[in-house]
């Protein structure tokens, strides 16, 4: 993996939690028995602000709903609510044997490619619920143009660098209980979950959010997400890296998620985010925050993580969900969560996602018409080219590059970097003259821009021989006294004597001769043209 950028974390995590940051946030919520409608207290959770911080998501990772009208109902109260940007769109509904899953997304954010059920609910040896799979690609990131958002499957499509922006989301909600039955049928699920992420493209991002039912990171279940094995492939990591035993546990207790209103109070990390390698390795797309530091003890506001439990201020141990005086969301979003944990319920927990870098110059520099031997140079702008309006500044990721030039007129090892929002960085580049004819060098830009990352500009131009005013031996555009004494000093001269002059070859043989000399006295005194 790749060292974070420290410093970069620390900037990005700092103003954690504001709606007005625009990275791509993840949220998982498992909304107990669902059934629809609790429009005032959906509104007030997702969109309620509380000392400019909101939990304003841009995918919606739900567990426990009860049907497909649920569904809808929750999607419309999403586009309603005060605050909304009012793009939600809602994966298909697929109706299992138990309390399902349900996927909700912004359209001017990522495009939902698929839905696929990774194992089917049932009774023994079988789970007892869905899992499924939801694939997105954040927009404006590798999507092929022959996509079609309507025929996600179309296998006619290539999917040439497509794949490489795809993000696998698995929502799961595990079997509850603590009997060796409930530890093996969790097992079980997350066998089929390790599986399906092995066998996805190479290039692919996955990540898992929902509900495990798992009170510690010792069990089975949660080893064989995040434990190392022979293929490693499909592997999935805390962000937050808080191993351990969750369950009554006050060291926890800002990380808990189970139960804001129940009898037994916030005690347990049921609900959780994991993802994969390539999303905890400080480059291109990546959680926000540093993957390689435990979450804090001591405060929710941990300025190394964007992972919260959304609502716990680290005050609600052993007891319900504190609402008069928390930090975190206040007393109105916090009594909100609450009335949606009906009975044994769930906070929702998020992090946040950071985009590539992108890359932007024109492709081609024109030179245009170079006398042969001058100096030719033009200016190369060279730009973050991330969609700002859409991913915000701190949604970005740096853009570092350095400049190779085919004919190695620059020095590759110098390295430059532009945060999204910055002015362009502009090198003068030139090229060489010492020959008549067509100019085609390049200069290579090498960045972590991952659709981009040696993006060629073709230098073009004609560098051609300097025109001859005939006569004018002093190049002071005029033919005067002086010109006819360096006539008189070339004259006998041919081609490769020193004397030689090309502005007295009057007659072009070569030679400096008596035909030569009456053109001279043809044009004394004039001007160059």
């Amino acid at each position: 993996m790749r060292l974070w950028r420290w410093g970069m974390a620390t900037a990005l995590v700092c103003a954690l939690v504001s709606p007005s940051l625009a990275q791509l946030r993840v949220v998982t919520w498992n909304i107990s028995n669902y059934s629809g409608g609790n429009a005032s207290n959906v509104e007030t959770a997702v969109y309620g602000v509380f000392e400019g911080r909101s939990m304003s998501p841009d995918v919606f990772i739900c567990q426990e709903f009860l049907s497909a009208s649920a569904s809808n109902s929750f999607l419309s109260i999403l586009n309603a609510a005060p605050g909304s940007p009012g793009d939600w769109a809602a994966a298909p509904f697929i109706n299992g044997p138990d309390t399902d899953s349900a996927f909700f997304y912004r359209t001017s954010r990522v495009l939902f490619k698929g839905v696929t059920v990774v194992a089917t609910g049932g009774t023994s040896p079988n789970h007892p619920r869905n899992i499924q799979r939801y694939d997105i690609q954040p927009i404006g990131y590798f999507v092929p143009e022959c996509f079609d958002p309507n025929n996600p499957t179309d296998m006619n499509c290539p999917v040439t660098g497509g794949g490489k922006a795809t993000i696998a989301c698995y929502s799961v909600h595990m079997k509850a209980g603590s009997t060796g039955d409930d530890q093996a049928r969790r097992l079980l699920e997350a066998q089929r979950i390790r599986d399906d992420a092995e066998a996805l493209p190479a290039n692919w991002m996955f990540l898992i959010a929902g509900d495990y039912n798992i009170q510690s990171s010792t069990q089975s279940a949660y080893q064989e997400l995040t434990g190392s094995q022979a293929n490693n492939a499909g592997r999935f990591f805390d962000p937050i890296n808080t191993p351990g035993g969750w369950n009554n546990n006050g060291a926890f207790r800002f990380v808990h998620t189970q139960d804001p209103i129940g009898a037994g109070g916030m005690d347990d990390r049921h609900d959780q985010i994991l993802l994969s390698g390539n999303l905890v390795d400080g480059a291109e797309f990546d959680y926000i925050g540093n993957a390689s530091v435990p979450y804090s003890t001591t405060t929710w506001n941990d300025t190394n993580h964007s992972y919260r439990s959304y609502g716990n201020d680290g005050t609600s141990y052993n007891t319900t969900l504190t609402t008069t005086g928390n930090t975190m969301v206040g007393p109105t979003i916090a009594l909100s969560l609450q009335a949606m944990a009906s009975g044994a319920g769930h906070l929702p927990v998020f992090l946040d996602i950071r985009l590539p870098a992108k890359v932007s110059s024109v492709e081609v520099l024109d030179f245009g018409t170079v006398v042969l031997g001058g100096f030719a140079e033009q200016p190369l702008d060279i730009a973050h080219g991330g969609a700002v309006a859409r991913w915000g500044v701190n949604g970005l990721e740096d853009l570092t590059y350095s400049l190779s030039h085919s004919q190695g007129l620059l020095d590759p090892n110098v390295e430059y970097t532009l945060s999204a929002g910055d002015a362009p960085n502009t090198h003068m580049i030139e090229v060489l003259t010492d020959t008549v004819g067509l100019i085609n060098e390049t200069v290579t830009i090498h960045s972590n821009a991952p659709e981009d990352p040696d993006r060629v500009v073709l230098l073009v131009g004609e560098v051609v021989a300097p025109s001859i005013c005939l006569g004018d031996l002093d190049n002071d555009n005029m033919i005067t006294l002086s010109d006819l004494s360096g006539f008189l000093g070339a004259f006998g001269a041919c081609v490769g004597d020193a004397a030689y002059v090309a502005a007295a070859d009057f007659d072009s043989n070569n030679c400096i001769e008596l035909a030569d000399l009456s053109g001279f006295l043809g044009v004394f005194g004039s001007v160059c043209p």
